[in-house]
């Protein structure tokens, strides 16, 4: 028994890292209800599933200290509780990405076919747009989070970053306008993107150049991260001609043991690649119009092992 009264069990506990914990009572039933949302909360604040992760482990942790009874908006707490650590996180780990060898690209989740139904949900969470969050500082970004994509009150925001509701007003507004002048403008109905993806899969296996330019939209980015382990890029390419170029004649060819599996990214289309049917990493995919504008390479080992089963996330 424990001092709440409640049994504890060897098994694992809610955030499913094993060791004890207290079998579900009105406290963990909570913090259960709003995991995803709490998941993806920190995710698009850190960018990093791994963190993210963290940030749970230690949100729960402050919640089993909390009095249930003397919490009146449990997902607004919850959240705020979140919020603080993973601004906690970014603080820590600043350093880390300064000294990052190459493009830093979020760490890919393989994401179930339904995040894909909540167009503003996959929008949030693309590879495009938290490149975009990238470029906010901390504290902005965590506001734009949770007023444009959880739609919290700014009295609660300012609890969650330590600012009073008008300095929050001010951080939202900046962040909005900053967002809007660097977020992909075009749109793509799902069908666009299965069409999208397929002629893009078929290009790249095919390795020819045509096929590949006809695809890829004039000003198309292509980067990708190997974190300094594997091989990738060290600088973006601009541009559809050398953009094709790169994939017809030099990343597929490679490596005659490549295999491309299409899969849901981060709410989106992307391809799995594997190499002797292991994974080697993943190459997800921006459609707008029809046209890929953006492909996004994620090689370092570190960051994929979010692809092995699907991420359950949820606003």
């Amino acid at each position: 028994m424990n001092e709440r009264g409640g049994r504890t069990t060897d098994t694992p506990g809610p955030l499913g890292r094993g060791g004890r914990a207290e079998l579900p009572d009105g406290a963990t039933e909570v913090f259960l209800a709003h995991r995803n949302l709490l998941f993806t909360v920190a995710y698009e604040i850190l960018g990093s599933a791994a963190d993210a992760e963290d940030v749970l482990q230690e949100t729960w942790l402050r919640w089993t200290a909390v009095d249930p009874a003397m919490v009146r908006k449990e997902r607004a707490y919850l959240v705020q509780i979140a919020t603080r650590q993973a601004l906690d996180r970014v603080r820590a780990l600043g350093r880390r990405k300064e000294s990052y060898v190459g493009p830093w690209l979020p760490e890919p989740l393989l994401t179930a076919p339904d995040v894909a139904e909540d167009i503003e949900l996959a929008d949030s969470v693309s590879m495009a747009m938290l490149l975009v969050l990238e470029t906010l500082a901390p504290v902005e970004r965590a506001v734009f989070v949770l007023r444009e994509v959880f739609d919290l009150a700014y009295d609660e925001i300012a609890d969650a970053v330590g600012k009073s509701p008008a300095a929050v007003r001010q951080l939202a507004y900046r962040a909005r306008a900053h967002v809007a002048a660097r977020r992909p403008r075009g749109t793509a109905s799902p069908a666009q993107t299965r069409a999208a993806l397929q002629a893009f899969q078929k290009a790249v296996e095919t390795g020819e150049l045509q096929s590949l330019l006809d695809i890829l939209a004039p000003d198309v980015v292509a980067l990708s991260d190997g974190g300094g382990v594997r091989h990738a890029l060290l600088r973006p390419i601009v541009g559809a001609d050398k953009v094709a170029r790169l994939l017809a004649g030099g990343w597929w060819k490679r490596d005659a043991a490549r295999s491309l599996e299409p899969v849901q990214i981060n709410g989106g289309p992307a391809l799995l690649v594997r190499v002797n049917g292991q994974v080697d990493g993943v190459l997800a995919v921006r459609v707008e119009n029809g046209c890929v504008t953006g492909a996004y390479h994620v090689r370092n080992p570190e960051k994929l092992s979010h692809l092995a089963h699907e991420t359950a996330i949820s606003r």
